[in-house]
């Protein structure tokens, strides 16, 4: 992966969110769950909680991901040693992915020869045998494909894709299809597609073409959104053989359909009768005759059921033959934020539901689709907040269930706009366009401590609001963690840590016993924060409040008032937390709020003692442009900074913090000198101000060991400025033309006395690249050199624009830093943890 130095790179951590789609997540016969993070298909593993990896190749958003073979058909991939993946975008491109299980390596296949004029809404297949498969995709503009896929015997021969038929259905969207063998009729399929206008359309077709319309179902009042099929039930009275299927829709029930076969063409005969009408149509396909009848309709949920799904085969053994045995279960998930599980009563037959999870709840809106996974002891539903919800069966008797939530991987579902570390680096703080600031931290694993077993989870979610968050920066400094935020609003807010939140963090990893003084506890009287109606404040609960019995309080005059009966009940977490209490019971109050900005905060950044703030707005004149200092502690404007005439991008203190430097879309960087008089004022003074590049320029970073700094801008250049001992500014170096926009720059020491450091370049393309720059003082000036010491792989960077760069702070040591921690984040809504060995 290296060029020329030896630097190791290690994954440690993506956090992301699901697309708040339905059919974005798939669970694989591999045990592995697969979905779409903005552009990137994301895939994590249950068991851990972390997600494993992200891959490359769409251009616009993914909609729809599907395992081959799913969880459904794990029973026909019991010793594969290469799993496979689709997945579908919104520009209508579909990609094959593979999996080695062995190497634990991907690799893109193949994207599908024809693709949809629309966006892919839906994927579903059947697994034919362990290497040949059928799948159906289907598009918003209402046509679905069918294809044959063969997989390869060896690794060496590749996978064949054939497509069988094209159908335009209708000209509404086609949001969700099934796809199933017939019974007793091998080869020959059916085809159930559910779109806009309430009733399902059955189509039926051999494996080698031509598929054709043959029935409809009516019978739900709304939109369609979910079908399946079962596997062949075995019927014990007689031989034949039916499959059912099962479909939800927008009116809120769910309807199941028995297809019975009930003889050859020529044999049977129908009687056109009343009768007939109520045991439902009749089709014929190639030489045998099938009915469809309605077997049951289910009423429970209180919103669109978004998603049904059969629960997958057991193995049970018959006459001592291995049977697969479809279990009379189904699995549904609603906006009521519930998911469901339905089976039929042992006496009766009459289907109930014997199993609810969830909440029904007003506050938030519920979910997109729920999944069994493969041995049916676990249910995984993702919602609309970008978020999954597992639960798993931990009964140890099959008469009695108890389903238990489970840990699982968090993040965004949205452009993560920023991300800084805590003061000593025991977490990193993002925000998004998703309205949230969040805490990821590693955390202890009770087996061991060592880097191996490091998982990272989502601690806590400071900050929930109500505007597209730009910008976040940590305040330095002694005393409590605090962190000043800027949105599409007008007002920086200021966020101090609750005390629940302190107690938590000695539970993480990183953290340990120093980052926690008692004393700090004792200052801190803030248990943790509520919510305001209009989600945009957020206020104080007193520790007094939550913990002791009111009557102690000098028997409750003003203790109903809002800030002492919390509807949040922050407390001490003793393991990570799940989606309700990170949603609701995290928050940290808000200490306050700076007015001064005329437009949307663009840029935030803090200086290293932890005495200043600086921010700057979205700005087209230079009025506007101004930058604002802000004293910490008194949260009074110090100083308001003029230089620009367009919006300043972003701004860094020197490591000695006696210079700001900040760079804007007019092309031009300025550095001024920040002085403290004695009596304690702030004064300031534009040093320099110079146009750097030919394009906006995005980001800047100051060398830690020296007065030397970075610039990376659109016009695809990284250079390299030092600040003489005269004040002059002069360009020291430009680093070769990259493949496209550089949107983020972090320049790191490596070794004091060598002036030797690391500069990490993230692109508009998603890429991240390590450059070794080396100063070299002398009596004429300084001069530098670089080389590339790592070009990251595509399968570990981002897909989408790399928004920030940020390094894990070291501490002032004068050796050589030989492992470095690296954060970024980026538009396809992940943030990431690397470390680099040097």
């Amino acid at each position: 992966m290296s060029e020329n130095t030896k630097v190791e790179a290690k994954r440690v951590f993506i956090g992301a969110g699901c697309n708040r789609v339905v059919n974005n997540v798939s669970w694989g016969a591999s045990g592995l769950v697969s979905f779409g993070a903005q552009n990137a298909v994301a895939v994590f593993c249950p068991k851990t909680a972390q997600i494993l990896t992200t891959l490359p190749g769409h251009k616009a958003a993914v909609n729809c991901t599907h395992w081959l073979p799913s969880s459904k058909f794990a029973f026909k991939a019991k010793n594969l040693d290469r799993h496979y993946l689709l997945s579908g975008d919104s520009d209508g491109i579909i990609i094959l992915w593979e999996l080695s299980t062995l190497h634990n390596n991907w690799r893109h296949v193949l994207q599908l020869p024809l693709s949809h004029k629309k966006g892919v809404t839906c994927i579903t297949a059947y697994m034919v045998s362990e290497t040949d498969a059928m799948f159906a995709s289907a598009s918003s503009d209402g046509v679905v494909n069918l294809w044959d896929v063969s997989f390869p015997a060896q690794s060496s021969e590749e996978c064949k894709v054939v497509c069988l038929d094209s159908i335009c259905v209708d000209t509404k969207a086609i949001v969700t299809l099934a796809l199933a063998e017939l019974p007793q009729n091998p080869g020959r399929f059916a085809l159930a597609l559910g779109g806009l206008d309430n009733k399902i359309k059955l189509y039926s077709g051999e494996r080698t073409g031509k598929f054709t319309s043959v029935c409809e179902l009516k019978g739900h009042t709304d939109w369609i959104r979910s079908l399946d099929f079962s596997l062949p039930l075995h019927t014990t009275e007689e031989t034949t053989d039916c499959i059912m299927l099962v479909s939800s829709s927008q009116d809120k029930v769910i309807r199941i359909w028995k297809l019975v076969l009930v003889g050859d063409v020529g044999s049977w005969q129908r009687e056109i009768t009343l009768a007939s009408y109520i045991e439902g149509p009749v089709f014929v396909s190639g030489t045998s005759t099938y009915q469809i009848s309605v077997e049951s309709v289910l009423i429970g949920h209180e919103d669109w059921v978004y998603s049904v799904e059969w629960e997958p085969p057991v193995i049970s053994s018959i006459d001592g033959r291995l049977v697969n045995h479809q279990p009379l279960s189904i699995l549904s998930a609603s906006m009521d934020k519930t998911m469901m599980i339905w089976r039929p009563e042992k006496n009766t037959g009459v289907w109930v539901n014997v199993v609810c999870v969830g909440e029904l709840s007003h506050c938030a809106l519920g979910f997109y689709g729920g999944h069994w996974c493969p041995n049916g002891l676990s249910i995984l539903a993702h919602g609309y907040g970008g978020s999954f919800h597992l639960w798993r069966n931990v009964s140890s008797t099959k008469e009695s269930e108890n389903w238990q939530m489970q840990k699982v991987p968090s993040g965004h579902f949205a452009a993560v706009t920023d991300v800084t570390w805590a003061r000593t680096g025991e977490y990193m703080l993002s925000v998004s366009h998703d309205q949230t600031t969040r805490v990821f931290s590693s955390w202890k694993n009770d087996e061991g401590n060592e880097v191996e077993d490091e998982h990272w989870h989502e601690l806590a979610r400071p900050q929930v609001h109500g505007h597209d968050i730009n910008c976040v920066a940590m305040v330095q400094g002694k005393g409590n963690h605090r962190f000043v935020s800027g949105a599409e609003e007008k007002v920086v807010r200021v966020f101090e840590a609750p005390l629940s939140f302190l107690m938590t963090l000695n539970h993480t990893c990183a953290g340990g016993e120093g980052s926690f003084p008692e004393d700090l506890q004792e200052d801190v009287q803030v248990l943790g924060a509520n919510m305001s109606a209009l989600g945009l404040s957020q206020k104080p609960i007193y520790l007094h409040s939550s913990s002791e019995p009111l009557e102690r309080n000098g028997g409750g005059d003003g203790l109903d008032t809002f800030e002492t009966v919390p509807e949040a009940a922050p407390v001490e977490l003793k393991e990570p937390p799940i989606e309700d209490q990170l949603a609701f019971h995290t928050l940290w109050p808000e200490s306050h709020k700076l007015y001064g900005h005329g437009n949307e905060l663009f840029s935030l950044c803090g200086d290293h003692k932890g005495n200043l703030v600086a921010s700057s707005c979205k700005a087209q004149s230079a009025s506007m442009a101004e930058i604002w200092l802000w004293e910490v502690g008194t949260w009074k404007a110090v100083g308001r900074l003029q230089s620009h005439s367009l919006t300043v991008t972003h701004l860094e203190f020197s490591y000695d913090d006696t210079m700001l430097l900040s760079v804007s879309r007019d092309r031009h960087f300025s550095v001024f000198s920040i002085q403290r008089t004695d009596s304690g004022e702030v004064s300031h003074k534009l040093m320099a101000k110079v146009e750097a590049h030919k394009r906006i320029i995005w980001a800047c970073s100051w060398n830690p060991f020296g007065h030397q700094f970075a610039t990376s801008s659109r016009d695809k250049t990284v250079k390299i400025w030092s600040i003489e001992s005269d004040a002059r500014i002069k360009q020291i170096l430009a680093l070769p033309q990259f493949g496209s926009s550089v949107t983020a720059v972090a320049w790191t020491g490596l070794d004091r006395k060598e002036k030797s450091g690391c500069v990490a370049v993230g692109m508009e393309s998603g890429l991240i690249e390590l450059w070794t720059i080396k100063i070299i003082e002398t009596e004429e000036g300084t001069t530098a050199t670089a080389a590339l010491a790592l070009r990251l792989e595509p399968f570990m960077c981002h897909v989408s624009a790399v928004n920030r760069l940020v390094w894990k702070p070291t501490e002032k040591c004068e050796s050589n830093q030989s492992l470095l921690r690296l954060t970024s984040c980026g538009d396809d809504n992940c943030v990431r943890v690397f470390d680099f060995k040097f």
